[in-house]
């Protein structure tokens, strides 16, 4: 697109920030994302249990240094509780495994009514369609999620001794240990690419693992976490207005922030397909900007709308 053809992406996702009610959303993603969290801690530390305990505790280690303040300490709390009690060895623990992969679906599914706010798009998915798609993705956003933890993990002696056994030099070693962090980004970016391509019942263009929207909330999750972590340390007081609670507080309202960036890349695709529709000849104020993708769950009111656009 043209430059200014930007601009007005730019200009559209503010606009639309307050008219989709971005804020109220991301709270609402925020608890179903704490809903989802224990149970999706369940299938990663037993999916990572099979790689040995201290994998698992490295990866504690750096999430205590990337989520601000206590907020950290509850996440590693309940790994370290899940840690003593998680397994895979009995049919119980199968069982549990998929009621877990359910469980942490839900926040999936509140996502996907959140992205077809965002295109103002009327789900018309049918039931039988739309759960599959949702367990699936919970999949393999959790497998990803393992890849990104194996990744962060795989460094100094873990690395050396993988080296020795492959028979990798130390400059091949060096080298990943630069070059892991780029990996990941690219990892967590095609993560939420993920979410924005399949949540909408939207059709958009086809599935690219890494979108201008995903890459702008990657970027602004990195600095608001940066900035809500200094402000934390050094400014608040939550421990003096909610004494034992303040973990808590803290670790919600990182996770509203983080929900609340995530949207926000999403809007900003969303805007982008808009303009792209406007050039194409589609009205400005028309709305819904691009075709669904599935019309089955519709009633008549949602037709209508279709046909009037």
């Amino acid at each position: 697109m043209p430059r200014k053809s930007w601009g007005a992406v730019l200009k559209g996702s503010l606009r639309e920030f307050k008219d989709d009610e971005l804020t109220d959303r991301a709270a609402a993603l925020t608890y179903y994302g704490v809903l989802a969290m224990f149970p999706a801690l369940l299938v990663l530390v037993s999916m990572l249990g099979l790689t040995g305990g201290s994998t698992t505790d490295k990866v504690t280690e750096n999430v205590r240094e990337l989520v601000p303040g206590s907020a950290g300490d509850i996440i590693t709390r309940a790994v370290d509780q899940l840690q003593g009690n998680a397994g895979i060895g009995s049919l119980m623990a199968i069982v549990g495994l998929v009621l877990a992969v359910w469980s942490a679906s839900g926040y999936v599914g509140a996502f996907i009514r959140s992205a077809n706010a965002v295109y103002d798009m009327p789900e018309g998915r049918p039931v039988w369609k739309l759960l599959p798609m949702r367990v699936g993705v919970t999949v393999v956003l959790l497998v990803m999620a393992v890849i990104s933890a194996l990744i962060v993990v795989f460094s100094g002696g873990l690395a050396q001794q993988a080296g020795d056994a492959l028979g990798i030099g130390d400059t091949a070693l060096t080298v990943w240990s630069i070059a892991k962090w780029p990996v990941l980004v690219l990892l967590v970016v095609s993560m939420i690419a993920i979410l924005y391509w399949a949540a909408p019942n939207a059709k958009v263009k086809g599935f690219r693992w890494i979108t201008p929207g995903s890459f702008l909330a990657l970027l602004i999750w990195m600095a608001a976490s940066a900035g809500f972590a200094v402000y934390v340390a050094n400014f608040a007081s939550y421990n003096k207005t909610y004494g034992t609670m303040a973990g808590v507080i803290v670790f919600l309202i990182w996770l509203w922030i983080t929900n609340l960036a995530i949207l926000l890349g999403l809007e900003f695709d969303a805007e982008t397909v808009r303009q792209r529709a406007i050039a194409g000849g589609h009205p400005p104020e028309a709305e819904p900007y691009t075709q669904p993708r599935d019309t089955r769950a519709w009633d008549e009111q949602d037709r209508r709308r279709l046909e009037e656009t």
